[in-house]
């Protein structure tokens, strides 16, 4: 039997898609462009455009694939499961149970209820790794989200906290290093709240010293950070491990007080550039990059003003400036100040001019440093701190290597290797 897949959306879920593909090649299934036997839609529904998306990827992967049968997953079927099957889709399951699901595939089992979210009280171990190809692996080590930050569904689509044992953390991990990657990202749906569910509430940092323990010769990067996570001491013990990657993506969505406020979130512009402060004090020469949302509502000319000057203040590598996207059910979808598609859309531009300066001013700092760069092809791959880089000469797929930065093309940093790594 062969399938295709298609992903939107987060690292969680391009890591439980490949999970579940893990799960299906166990069971006889084999990846193929054309000529599916079933098709299988990974959906994302953190904004109306990401939801948008997901259905057009079913119709695509249908039309396509005429005669397959239609898989649906996600976090959008989890928020909408009876227009999901009014897509055309034989199956629909939510954001949780993989394992039920690629049981599900091989009986072919009909649509079926999707679950409560809330209901899920115990984190579901999966496979860990990628697929065939990759020079990186994924470990999710965290699910679910009990912030209900006033724009999100995410908290609705996941359900609350939970947590895989630092102990299973680091086992996984150990096979991943024992399979060749010399990359583990850390990701998960709000891994800032990691081990709040578990026996003695262990911490994001117990469990990435578990992690960078258990594979000394990877590289450990984190996925997206809440802020408030980035203590003192949790700046320190990363510090000391030596493999964490210089590179954190921290995420903001304003940089007003009066919209982070309104959006419910739990600091303010000074606690967040203090968190800027420890990271570089603790990674010297790091790179930070950011989310922010432009047009929430209410959001006034001078509020997105100060937004744009604190980008500048925090002197971010990169930031993904999106428009506001009303979310049915969240607090935010109710709130007067609603702004026009264009004007939003005009914001995302205006950040966009800031964001592509700042990324040449930190693109244009590392001229002159030498970066451990992870290859992903034989002439360019990812530094430590996630830059782009690319080589004049040749370099060995999945290994990593100390290049010289000497220029700068684009987005892309340049230089040549300089002495083995490996």
């Amino acid at each position: 039997m062969k399938y295709a897949v298609y992903t939107l959306g987060c690292k969680v879920n391009q890591y439980e898609t490949q999970a579940l593909e893990t799960m299906l090649r166990e069971r006889g299934f084999t990846p193929t462009e054309s000529g599916a036997d079933v098709v299988i839609v990974n959906t994302c529904a953190v904004t109306a455009e990401s939801g948008r998306k997901s259905r057009q990827a079913v119709r695509r992967l249908k039309s396509r694939n005429p005669g397959a049968l239609t898989v649906v997953c996600g976090c959008y079927s989890q928020l909408e499961p009876e227009q999901t099957a009014a897509l055309g889709a034989d199956i629909v399951f939510g954001s949780g149970d993989k394992h039920a699901l690629a049981d599900a595939i091989v009986r072919a089992l009909p649509a079926r209820q999707v679950d409560d979210p809330f209901q899920r009280r115990a984190f579901e171990p999966l496979p860990a790794g990628a697929v065939s190809g990759r020079t990186r692996a994924m470990l999710k080590i965290q699910d679910g989200c009990d912030n209900f930050c006033t724009y999100c569904v995410i908290p609705y689509t996941r359900g609350r906290v939970r947590s895989l044992p630092p102990e299973q953390c680091a086992a996984q991990a150990a096979d991943l290093s024992e399979a060749g990657f010399r990359e583990i990202v850390v990701t998960g749906i709000e891994i800032a709240s990691y081990g709040k569910d578990l026996p003695g509430r262990p911490g994001l940092a117990d469990a990435v010293e578990a992690i960078a323990h258990a594979a000394p010769k990877a590289r450990i990067r984190l996925g997206s950070l809440e802020p408030t996570a980035v203590t003192e001491a949790f700046c320190e013990r990363l510090a000391a491990l030596g493999n964490v990657c210089p590179h954190f993506h921290l995420s903001l969505q304003s940089g007003c007080d009066s919209t982070l406020k309104r959006m419910g979130r739990k600091y303010d512009t000074a606690a967040f550039l203090a968190v800027c402060q420890r990271l570089r004090a603790a990674f010297p020469g790091c790179a930070l990059t950011a989310d922010l949302i432009c047009g929430f509502p209410g959001e006034s000319g001078e509020d997105f003003s100060q937004s744009l000057a604190f980008l500048q203040a925090c002197g971010f590598f990169y930031v993904h400036a999106f428009p506001y996207s009303v979310r049915p059910g969240t607090k935010a979808a109710a709130m007067p100040g609603q702004l026009t598609l264009e004007e939003k859309q005009a914001r995302v531009r205006q950040a966009g001019e800031v964001v592509a300066r700042l990324q040449r001013a930190y693109l244009e700092s590392c001229v002159g440093r030498t970066l451990a760069v992870l290859f992903e092809t034989g002439s360019s791959g990812h530094g430590e701190n996630y830059c782009p880089v690319r080589i004049r000469g040749k370099a060995v797929r999945g290994r990593v290597e100390n290049v010289l930065i000497d220029g700068v093309d684009g987005a892309t940093l340049l230089g040549d290797v300089t002495n083995r790594t490996e």
